[in-house]
């Protein structure tokens, strides 16, 4: 589905930002390096992340690079699972959003239903299905 990166486009990226290129290299190598947390829960935690982000390239790199750190096929759907949890946690959590647009909306919405006005140019415009913000 996604091309993989050929390694002239890998070497062009380089040359065109040699040092931002080197400065990132290094920087991913510390990040993933053991330390507090050792390298395979970093692992299951980008693969985690990737999922979260829907980025192809990182979920193969990083599944890889978890299973090849230890990772269990097991741990990986686990983590994989949490990353769902948390986008289905995030678009509950912003269900408060939509609470109170619909609470703006009824408010505004209560002196014509009342028959106490024609509405305004925004009521016109949403009930002819224009988003507006």
């Amino acid at each position: 589905m996604y091309q993989r990166t050929r390694p002239e486009q890998a070497e062009r990226s380089k040359r065109l930002a040699p040092k931002t290129h080197e400065a990132f290299e290094a920087f991913s190598k510390a990040v993933f390096a053991d330390g507090a947390l050792p390298e395979k829960t970093k692992q299951l935690i980008a693969v985690a992340v990737a999922h979260t982000t829907q980025c192809p390239f990182c979920i193969d790199g990083h599944t890889k690079l978890a299973m090849r750190t230890g990772a269990t096929p097991e741990e990986v759907m686990e983590a994989i699972w949490v990353a769902a949890e948390m986008r289905a946690g995030g678009a509950y959590a912003h269900s408060t959003l939509a609470l109170s647009a619909m609470e703006h909306s009824v408010s505004r919405r209560e002196p014509e239903m009342a028959g106490m006005g024609q509405g305004t140019a925004v009521d016109v415009a949403e009930q002819m299905g224009a988003h507006v913000g």
